[in-house]
């Protein structure tokens, strides 16, 4: 039985790879499916199961880009709620507001050591995204 399912998307097999490592280090029994584009995950998406109960999504792929998938599943009727973690090697604080204004739920920059690749994705498993409102304070990861 998982304790979690996560769904993340990325264009760079070695993200994904690397991604991947990282979650299975951890203690909790979690279920990771991995696609390598935006049409990909929205069509894993709205075709469950398995649901997500987040969502880590890259922002710079071809086709349907990270700014394209999240302004789809924010206006979604059914699929709306899904916690979204914008997970990008950008931190340009204007794309940072993009991704905020278009109603992600947390902004990771990827990082570049393993360790801190795990302890970022364990930080965003711990948040309770029921309660949880997105501020200036709070949006960002912050290793």
């Amino acid at each position: 039985m998982t304790d979690f399912t996560i769904f993340y998307t990325d264009d760079d097999e070695d993200d994904l790879s690397i991604f991947t490592d990282a979650v299975e280090s951890l203690p909790k029994k979690i279920e990771l499916m991995t696609y390598n584009g935006g049409d990909k995950l929205l069509k894993a998406i709205y075709n469950p199961p398995p649901t997500p109960n987040l969502v880590f999504l890259d922002l710079n792929m071809p086709g349907k880009n990270g700014f394209d998938v999240l302004s789809e599943l924010r206006n979604s009727e059914t699929k709306s709620n899904i916690p979204v973690v914008i997970f990008s090697t950008s931190n340009e604080p204007t794309i940072i507001e993009k991704c905020r204004n278009l109603g992600a739920n947390f902004f990771i920059t990827k990082p570049v050591l393993m360790k801190d690749i795990v302890k970022s994705i364990e930080h965003a498993l711990e948040i309770d995204w029921t309660k949880f409102v997105p501020t200036d304070r709070n949006f960002v990861y912050k290793s």
